[in-house]
């Protein structure tokens, strides 16, 4: 600490990287310098200190150098960029990182919202801010706290998709152009993703084993059609069909692909690669789920909510789940965990049946002969009776159990 020659006093001091830095603002006293040094030197032993100069660096270059650096998929890199063009930067591009607080969080969330971004897109934008300025604290230690830290902006209420039904599926495949039946039949009951079964070629069918191999998707990116791997490692996976969609493949294949093992399994009329734009205009996707009956608004995406029902429902694992669907992480096959008002009255009447039959033997039972004197009043006689019985008595002889008995 020295004293200046304006009376006020200055602190100084040397960091973990050997640089010699003064506090940025003078002090009354010569107490009041010597508690701020305090201070630092306490985060300088608790491993907590950072540069101060590190939090002055901007958002904006910040931002693009972490999304360009990133180990990421062609689709979600394109992805990233524009929730970073369009939501991040032009709000808080140019501020320094330190100057980012939580009320600057909030105050450009709801600026985002008001502006009509959807929810979505804005817990989105506010996940991906929230990476990138972990990495700023964790990794590269330019400021000390990461101000995304409000509970709720990182979820949104998602509505439940509606699942079809196996006579729905029947329909609109019934609906489609020949070429696209099977495409909707294996979508519905692999629960393989639109990019998947747009990227299966004949050498992944195996239809003596009934299986399929899922080793690359297709992905539709701004200005091209890129081939590439699963959407995650769990994502490269082998799935059996049922054999009703077997069958259907096996004809499909018969007809409409080529001979050789990179033959693609689904393409367009001319043979090009499918694009679920061109798809929806070929097969007039919007009457077609009107004439089979769909609810509104029923996306092809939602076909596979039928095929991780279908599973669900035989009672697989929530491991077996994972795999069939492609997923790292249990949260997603978990959803199809749920009980649904079917499986709930399935298990109701399965639990009738035990009961009636549990009921049924335990009345049937000879009950012990009373050795013992009579009993004079309700509760003696009561006790009397449970004590010959073992308690059967009261489970088999209340009207309920008469009535179960006797349905």
């Amino acid at each position: 600490m020295r004293r200046l020659p304006s009376g006020r006093f200055q602190a100084r001091y040397v960091g973990p990287d050997g640089l010699e830095r003064k506090a940025p603002h003078t002090f009354e006293t010569e107490r009041q310098a010597g508690k701020w040094l305090t201070l630092v030197e306490s985060e300088i032993i608790k491993g907590e200190w950072s540069a101060p100069e590190a939090g002055e660096i901007k958002l904006e270059p910040y931002g693009r150098k972490w999304i360009a650096e990133r180990k990421l998929q062609p689709r979600s890199r394109e992805n990233y960029e524009d929730l970073f063009r369009l939501h991040i930067r032009p709000h808080l591009g140019g501020l320094a990182l330190g100057a980012i607080k939580p009320q600057t969080i909030r105050t450009w969330r709801r600026t985002l919202l008001d502006g009509g971004t959807t929810e979505p897109q804005a817990v989105k934008a506010y996940s991906l801010l929230r990476a990138i300025l972990n990495t700023a604290v964790k990794e590269d230690e330019l400021i000390r706290q990461n101000p995304c830290r409000i509970p709720g902006y990182d979820r949104y209420h998602t509505p439940e998709r509606p699942v079809a039904t196996v006579v729905q599926v029947l329909a609109l495949a019934e609906r489609m152009p020949a070429r696209y039946s099977a495409l909707v039949i294996v979508a519905a009951y692999s629960g393989l993703r639109w990019g998947e079964l747009a990227a299966l070629r004949r050498g992944d069918v195996d239809l003596t084993a009934g299986t399929v191999r899922v080793p690359r998707k297709l992905a539709a990116l701004r200005n091209r059609m890129e081939f590439g791997p699963p959407k995650s490692e769990a994502g490269n996976r082998v799935v059996t069909l049922p054999a009703a969609a077997r069958l259907v493949l096996a004809d499909h294949l018969d007809e409409f692909v080529g001979e050789g093992p990179e033959a693609l399994v689904f393409t367009g009329d001319k043979g090009a690669v499918l694009r679920s734009g061109n798809f929806r205009r070929a097969v007039g996707w919007a009457a077609a789920l009107r004439a089979a009956g769909m609810p509104e608004g029923f996306h092809f995406h939602d076909l596979r909510h039928t095929g991780n029902n279908l599973a669900a429902a035989t009672g697989a694992s929530t491991r077996d789940l994972m795999h069939r669907m492609g997923h790292a992480s249990m949260r997603a096959a978990l959803i199809y965990q749920h009980a649904s008002s079917e499986r709930d009255r399935e298990i109701a009447d399965a639990m009738n049946r035990r009961i009636t039959k549990q009921t049924k033997r335990a009345a049937g039972k000879p009950k012990p002969k009373d050795k013992q004197k009579p009993v004079k009043g309700r509760k003696a006689a009561r006790k009397a009776r449970e004590a010959t019985s073992g308690g059967t008595d009261s489970a088999t002889g209340t009207p309920m159990a008469r009535k179960i008995k006797d349905d």
